[in-house]
């Protein structure tokens, strides 16, 4: 029997994930896919499956809109437009996905001075 681990996690100031294959039966190991950006839609599906959505929230007042669109714009190389849309969820009901995700998005966030919180538990929607 095959199994199929995948992972997200933060390196180097970075996004990246990898999937692998292996069978302890016939020893073959096969890396799939790694590497950095965003997750393939199979591996991030595998992983909210499995964990669970984490949900990234304002924790205070936003000082100014102009950091966090900063964040937004670099990260995920979205319009001015839709970085404003991004801002507003993070202002309202919050930002969901995985939780490498929503660290690296927070650990960014933060160091621009945007006061951010991870809440992370099943059942959001």
């Amino acid at each position: 029997m095959a199994v199929r681990q995948v992972n997200q996690f933060i390196l180097d100031d970075a996004l990246w994930s990898d999937s692998e294959f292996s069978c302890a039966a016939c020893g073959t190991y096969i890396c799939e896919d790694a590497g950095p950006g965003a997750a393939p839609d199979d591996v991030r599906e595998a992983l909210l499956a499995a964990n669970g959505p984490a949900r990234l929230r304002l924790a205070g007042p936003l000082p100014s809109l102009v950091p966090a669109l900063k964040v937004f714009r670099e990260v995920s190389a979205v319009s001015l437009s839709r970085a404003q849309e991004l801002v507003g969820e993070l202002s309202g009901d919050g930002l969901e996905g995985t939780l490498s995700e929503m660290e690296f998005l927070m650990a960014r966030l933060r160091t621009r001075g945007v006061p951010v919180d991870i809440d992370q538990r099943e059942g959001f929607r």
